[in-house]
């Protein structure tokens, strides 16, 4: 088994992606457990990718009222953070007020702005244009202010199973500083750092559709943000726009995504400039000692 598991480290080492990894596992007549990156048959397939996937295009969304004038595009966003927003117009026609450059502007929590209002320049003809909206969660112009963080779970000692830079699954800019830590499924996990909660995921069974599985993100005030993945179903005790304490309990492990066994991956991330990046951080204590918690309890 070692040598199996050496080979799969081999594999990983070699075939490292810039977005997904497709490994194979299977067991042949002897018992005998395979990894591989050649398809098998029967295998059980584990696909490697950016973990980080959360549904929140329909939150930050472009509309347009039509007026007398013309037409007013609208930025919306419904999230419990900032968000960073660049509006694009390309194929403009008979259209004036359309900038010749992308429009980039910080939208506060829960709000809306008119970005831009056009008017045709022809009024007997209609204008046209295409819109591109693009946005990043939190705001860029924020600088982290703490990078130690105690211990985001009860019980223990737990085993670091993959830690920064990790070639498994630790190599894509959202995920390269994060940290899996190995643990039974229900293990309680406690805010490491207090904020307000921007978005979650509760419901997923198994691998699911969302790598991330369930999952809570957490917005600090210095404009980081701390994402606790692989929660079991139904565990989270925290709801979006909730603001939470460092040591609250927010949810328990689970196994749930993209997860080839029961553990928490941790991650601290910041909005670098219209792309969500994660950053180094360090726990108070190690990994593989108590936490400054309590055993058990609520």
């Amino acid at each position: 088994m070692l040598a199996r598991l050496l080979l799969l480290g081999g594999l990983l080492a070699l075939c490292v992606p810039t977005t997904a990894l497709t490994i194979y596992k299977y067991t042949d007549a002897n018992g005998v457990v395979t990894y591989s990156d050649q398809a098998h048959s029967g295998a059980q397939v584990f696909v490697f990718r950016d973990r980080m996937v959360e549904e929140l295009e329909n939150r930050v969304h472009l509309t347009t009222r039509k007026h007398a004038a013309g037409e007013t595009l609208v930025v919306h966003n419904e999230l419990y953070a900032p968000v960073e927003i660049e509006l694009r117009l390309s194929e403009v026609d008979n259209a004036v007020g359309a900038p010749d450059e992308p429009v980039r502007w910080i939208l506060p929590p829960r709000s809306e702005i008119r970005l831009l209002t056009l008017a045709p320049r022809d009024p007997a003809k209609p204008l046209s244009y295409t819109p591109k909206l693009r946005h990043a969660l939190g705001d860029p112009r924020l600088l982290p202010t703490s990078s130690r963080y105690p211990l985001p779970w009860q019980g223990g000692p737990f085993r670091l199973t993959q830690g920064a830079n990790g070639r498994y699954s630790h190599f894509t800019p959202k995920g390269r500083y994060a940290m899996d830590i190995a643990m039974p499924e229900g293990t309680p996990i406690l805010a490491a750092r207090g904020g307000v909660v921007v978005s979650l995921e509760n419901q997923q069974s198994g691998r699911g559709n969302n790598p991330s599985g369930n999952y809570v993100r957490i917005l600090h005030n210095d404009g980081t943000m701390g994402v606790y993945l692989h929660l079991m179903r139904g565990s989270v005790r925290v709801r979006e726009g909730q603001r939470v304490e460092t040591g609250s309990l927010i949810a328990r492990s689970g196994n749930t995504g993209n997860s080839t066994g029961p553990h928490l991956h941790f991650v601290v991330q910041r909005n670098v400039g219209l792309a969500l990046e994660s950053i180094p951080f360090t726990f108070t204590q190690p990994v593989n000692s108590l936490p400054n918690f309590a055993v058990g309890g609520e």
